[in-house]
């Protein structure tokens, strides 16, 4: 086994946390201000009746994932050649500029179709960023980390998901409260946009004042290598196909269960379970805010008992437990309220713990590329889909409980891509030697 890298300065650890997690904050904020202004944005931005534009909206989200593994194939690469640093200064501007600019659409009364059109375009920008940022981020994060504590410190990467989601949601509540409904579909939507354009700037600040990676440095001066001698990837494919199948089954049950809980939830609770507009959006931060307290305590534990324990006992619980959740939720507004933050906290073990077992999966020269495409491409099919396919079986068979299930089934596909992956706890990401036994 190599050595472990030296540890890295306190100071220099918090700001590759802050460099790290605003970008993943940035992406989440999107989320979160779609999500929870999805029926303002459907009634500005869609024709057709109520049904039917937030079904366009919702399959308008979902566009955007389609284009993700198009940004893991063009940012991953890139980022294993120039340095993770420079393809994420480029990712966060692109992303906080996507979402920035749906603030500016014109509504559908104003431009007819262009409306929709433009922001199917914007999604589309935003997804390939999108593409990059969330695989050079946890490498980044993951590369700086002590290996013995590579869990605790990748654990803020995901705290940053739920703070910008979280705070996403509560621009989006608190200005409904404000204004009122006439108001917010009539503008007030479009400001928690507008916000997304100093988050970018912010950003790219925090990540100019970085260096590359320490092990990426080090692994570019061992080989000697130049710009243009990262692996292709078609061998990618032939020589990690192993971590890219465990990588992309475990992710089918990471973004069913991810997506669900925090883009469709808001949705769901209104449309299928009768909450009330404010209520169904109280709910998930709730939920939310519950899970970031116990995050750094999950990504902790990891690194002690180690990460296959945690994802372990994550899927079997959600798989057992998903349905009478959901059960527990269709009581009402407390019912919800307990059953959303039991389903956040089964989940918490797989998110915390992200960005400390995937990038250790792969070597240096093909860590941000190998991580970007496989988790992309699962997400594209099963992550961001999740919303509308949630919506999409319950209208066909009329069982409220189809979300619940399709996790279930998501939770077995991680069962099977567990039995494969190999304990990264403690491992170093220094050198091929780990990767050479993952290929075992």
């Amino acid at each position: 086994m190599t050595r472990p890298f030296e540890p890295t300065d306190p100071s220099t650890m918090r700001r590759a946390i802050a460099a790290s997690a605003i970008g993943n904050a940035t992406e989440w904020f999107d989320y979160g201000i779609y999500a929870y202004g999805v029926t303002y944005i459907s009634a500005a931005l869609f024709p057709g009746t109520v049904e039917e534009a937030v079904l366009f909206a919702l399959a308008t989200f979902a566009i955007s994932f389609l284009i993700r593994p198009l940004g893991g194939l063009f940012w991953g690469p890139l980022g294993d050649r120039l340095g993770r640093k420079s393809v994420l200064a480029v990712t966060i501007l692109l992303m906080a500029g996507a979402t920035f600019c749906v603030g500016l659409i014109p509504s559908y009364a104003s431009i007819g179709f262009w409306a929709p059109v433009l922001l199917i375009l914007l999604r589309m920008v935003q997804g390939f960023s999108t593409g990059g940022e969330y695989g050079g981020a946890a490498t980044f994060m993951a590369e700086y980390a002590p290996d013995d504590r590579r869990g605790f410190f990748g654990s803020f990467l995901e705290f940053g998901t739920l703070a910008g989601f979280s705070l996403g949601a509560l621009l989006m509540l608190g200005f409904s409260l404000l204004l009122g409904e006439a108001a917010m579909g009539d503008w007030g939507w479009r400001i928690p946009f507008l916000v997304a354009g100093p988050m970018g700037l912010v950003g790219l600040y925090l990540r100019s004042r970085m260096e590359d990676t320490p092990i990426f440095r080090e692994a570019e001066k061992a080989a000697g290598r130049e710009r243009g001698g990262a692996p292709t990837f078609g061998r990618l494919i032939r020589d990690h196909w192993r971590p890219l199948l465990v990588v992309g089954g475990l992710v089918v049950a990471l973004n069913v269960v991810n997506y669900t809980l925090l883009s469709y939830m808001p949705t769901y609770l209104q449309r299928r379970i009768g909450l009330g507009h404010d209520e169904a959006l109280i709910v998930p931060i709730i939920g939310m805010l519950s899970m970031m307290c116990v995050l750094p305590f999950a990504g902790r534990l990891s690194d002690r008992v180690g990460r296959r324990p945690l994802w372990r006992w994550s899927l079997i619980g959600l798989f057992v437990l998903v349905t009478p959740i959901y059960m527990l939720m269709a009581t009402g507004f407390a019912g919800a309220i307990i059953g959303f933050a039991l389903l956040g906290l089964l989940y918490v073990p797989q998110l915390a713990t992200i960005s400390a077992t995937f990038p250790a999966l792969f070597p240096t020269r093909v860590r941000f590329a190998g991580f970007a495409i496989a988790y992309n491409v699962s997400t594209s099919i099963f992550g961001g889909t999740a919303p509308v396919i949630g919506s999409w079986l319950i209208g066909t068979t009329g069982n409220e409980l189809m979300p619940a299930y399709y996790m279930m089934g998501a939770c077995l596909v991680g069962l099977v891509a567990l039995r494969f992956m190999p304990e990264t706890a403690g491992r170093s990401l220094r050198g091929d030697s780990f990767a050479r036994e993952v290929l075992a």
